[in-house]
């Protein structure tokens, strides 16, 4: 079953990119710094990342992993990077519970959030599927099906954690990047890349959200160098790397 659903994915995303490059222009989503990238991880859950700069004593925050660590376990097989990956979602700490995970990759069962605090979180409208949302108008999950969960603002993750630079910073949190990307940037910490997955598709004004909150990483000196084939994920590097 497994294997019929990545291939559906993989089927819609081509005929989305298709659909994005034939009649909608994307101009914001256009390359500005031209490096090396490399996709990490599966169709489904990965993203493209810049391996340069990446080490054994590197630092990846990877925020919202669901049932798919393949992201996680790429970094770490190949770069040997220190793994910290979140997720608030029932299903994922039980599955992420049953999984055989090195040292280097570690699991913390909160979320991240503008501000620290217990928060309701609305679990999926279909039962069968992992990804719930602190978006009530998310169309994938159900407004009446929401449960307290621990969530905590990347300022007081990274001091709970240690943390003083963040290396990469994954987001995947089902629509609430355009809520918490604000106290993202104004966190002050370090962080060369940021990765981030636009869920506009859930929002009937997705789009001018996903427009906004690349607009608002440019402000805070962050260029892309890479775009998924899907449109959706989308990597950043800060600029002061390159000065």
């Amino acid at each position: 079953m497994s294997i019929i659903i990545q291939s559906l994915r993989k089927i819609y995303r081509t005929l989305k990119r298709i659909y994005l490059k034939v009649f909608i222009s994307y101009k914001e989503f256009s390359i500005e710094r031209k490096i090396n990238k490399k996709w990490f991880g599966n169709d489904y859950g990965g993203f493209y990342l810049h391996p340069n700069l990446l080490n054994s004593n590197s630092v990846v925050y990877s925020v919202g992993i669901g049932e798919d660590i393949s992201f996680d376990r790429a970094v770490f097989e190949e770069l040997d990077c220190n793994v910290h990956m979140f997720d608030p979602t029932p299903k994922s700490i039980e599955w992420v519970e049953n999984q055989n995970l090195p040292k280097k990759m570690v699991f913390h069962p909160f979320g991240l959030d503008a501000e620290s605090g217990t928060v309701e979180f609305y679990l999926p409208v279909n039962p069968d599927h992992v990804s719930g949302s602190l978006m009530r108008l998310n169309h994938n999950v159900d407004d009446k099906r929401a449960i307290p969960v621990e969530m905590k603002s990347l300022k007081d993750t990274a001091l709970g954690l240690g943390t003083r630079k963040i290396d990469v910073l994954k987001i995947d949190i089902e629509g609430a990047e355009y809520v918490v990307l604000q106290s993202v940037l104004e966190s002050k910490l370090d962080i060369d890349q940021v990765l981030i997955e636009f869920h506009s598709r859930f929002f009937n004004d997705g789009r001018q959200k996903t427009v906004d909150a690349i607009h608002l990483l440019k402000q805070h000196g962050y260029q892309i160098f890479a775009v998924s084939d899907s449109y959706e994920e989308v990597s950043f590097i800060h600029n002061r790397l390159f000065q």
